[in-house]
């Protein structure tokens, strides 16, 4: 992969989880494979009290913990830097701009700076201004400025509207990158190339042969110490907002003109303009939310969400959401997609289904069961990446009996396969000025604008049902009837779960 050129990555937030689990170590993998530039610096900004001796320390040990293979790397950990400023703060900011002046002129970097706000939301909007302010995000004689923002992006629509307003009065749209990590995975890119790199599958992408399509992400642990922040989101704003419509995004969207971030991201918003509009007074048709309650799990006590630390005791935030959406355009046309998340269910697996139409006749009709096999598509994201067919089959012997038999390719069976984590990605993307994998402001306002009713209907109505579920079950069994028509069912993917229910084949 091309090199991206010389700069200078900023991180507020450096001492939190993010960075520490996730950034540094992805960071450190670039520098593994020699994909940073050959002259590049990472400076810390946050207020914990360190120096760049300590903050080295501090990062060499989260590097033991969470980075496969790493060993002590003293030239790595010579890149990382760091300064202590409250960053909501405006007089910090020409004490940033010293310290990188500092760092420029030691390292012989040019004016390139990507500044990443692994910060809460609350400063999203506050920390490009400040930096506005100081010349720090000004592009001249050839130099950029970039702006990561994590999700989420607002709390509702009109607080969206409102975040993307402030980022563009100092910053433009070129700028800016909303960083959503179930687009950095390998399996989410790979769908597009399923899709238009083999002739087998396009022609087949559509209303005329496509029954319906399903996608799920599920988690088998609970909110742990997130209660507090968990239950001012729940599973709708957490995740089926932004990760599960991405993802719908990416299996519904027309061919591109080209793969380049413009064309790819004006096929995505065209699926979010394309979404039917759920009335307020209908959301009960198209919508279940769940809640989990305490249950023994593989002889494992599991308590309720409403007893986890932070959790208010008559919490009615979802912990699961099963939705039931149609995009009326003219490929979609009368296609169900149903999507849904939760935590505390069986296994931990995200994976998109396509289920196709069943042929017309029922020639090989088995005695219990008065259809032909159904042919499916599974797109495993992740555990276990990779696709699979499901196709039906002749048994041998005589007569004609068939049973359902699987195609499938995992990543893992490629020789010296070695699966990028999303951040990595995601950062060398941006690195190099590539944005497609980051959402767009007006695509991220308009999922807000088709969740919005739910959430209207939630508020005003406080006896909305909300049902309970036991832990280590696919959710309320309501969600069961989302799904409408005959032979019509969720997948329950992972029948074989290993004991700690981690793992789960394709």
């Amino acid at each position: 992969m091309e090199t991206p050129g010389n700069h200078i990555l900023v991180i507020f937030g450096a001492s939190g989880d993010l960075a520490r689990r996730k950034l540094i170590p992805a960071l450190y993998a670039l520098h593994v494979n020699r994909l940073l530039p050959e002259k590049f610096a990472v400076l810390g900004i946050g207020r914990s009290a360190y120096d760049t001796g300590s903050f080295r320390n501090y990062m060499d040990e989260s590097l033991e913990e969470f980075s496969d293979d790493f060993h002590d790397d003293q030239q790595f950990l010579e890149k990382l830097d760091y300064l202590s400023i409250d960053p909501s703060v405006e007089d910090s900011y020409p004490l940033l701009a010293q310290k990188l002046e500092e760092i420029r002129e030691g390292h012989s970097i040019p004016e390139n700076y990507i500044f990443y706000l692994a910060t809460p939301p609350s400063l999203y909007d506050v920390i490009p201004g400040y930096l506005a302010k100081n010349g720090l995000t000004s592009e001249h004689d050839g130099t950029w400025k970039r702006v990561i923002v994590e999700k989420p992006f607002g709390l509702d629509l009109e607080s969206a509207i409102s975040l993307n307003r402030s980022l563009l009065k100092v910053l433009d749209e070129d700028q800016l990158y909303r960083i959503d990590h179930y687009l950095g995975k390998e399996t989410v890119q790979n769908i597009l190339v399923t899709r238009f790199s083999n002739g087998i599958y396009e022609p087949l992408w559509n209303r005329n042969y496509i029954d319906y399509v399903e996608i799920t992400s599920a988690e088998n642990i609970g909110v742990g110490n997130r209660g507090g922040y968990y239950d001012r989101s729940g599973a709708l704003r957490d995740m089926l907002q932004n990760h599960l419509l991405q993802l719908v995004a990416l299996v519904a969207m027309e061919p591109p003109s080209e793969i380049s971030s413009h064309t790819i991201r004006n096929e995505m918003l065209k699926v979010f303009q394309s979404l039917r509009p759920i009335k307020k007074e209908m959301v009960q048709d198209y919508l279940v939310r769940g809640q989990y309650m305490e249950s023994h799990v593989r002889g494992e006590l599991q308590k309720a969400y409403r007893d986890e630390e932070g959790v208010p005791e008559e919490s009615r935030t979802e912990t699961f959401a099963a939705l039931k959406l149609y995009i009326d355009n003219w490929r979609w046309g009368g296609v169900p997609f149903y999507i849904r998340t939760g935590k505390r269910l069986p296994t931990k697996v995200t994976e998109i289904v396509i289920h196709f139409r069943p042929s017309p006749h029922a020639l090989f009709c088995s005695e219990d069961a008065g259809y032909n096999s159904e042919n499916q598509l599974v797109i495993r994201i992740q555990p276990d990446e990779g696709i699979l067919l499901k196709f039906g089959m002749k048994v041998q012997g005589a007569g004609y009996n068939v049973q359902n038999v699987n195609m499938d390719f995992h990543y893992r069976d490629l020789m010296n396969a070695d699966i990028p984590e999303a951040y990595e990605r995601l950062l060398l993307d941006c690195m190099q000025g590539d944005s497609t994998l980051y959402a767009r402001g007006d695509a991220v306002e308009e999922a807000w604008r088709f969740v919005a009713p739910i959430l209207e209907r939630w508020e005003q109505d406080n006896k909305f049902p909300l049902y309970g579920y036991p832990c280590g079950t696919w959710g309320p069994e309501q969600a069961d009837l989302l799904i409408e028509g005959e032979r019509r069912t969720w997948r329950y993917p992972c029948k074989n779960l290993a004991d700690d229910g981690t793992y789960c084949e394709l």
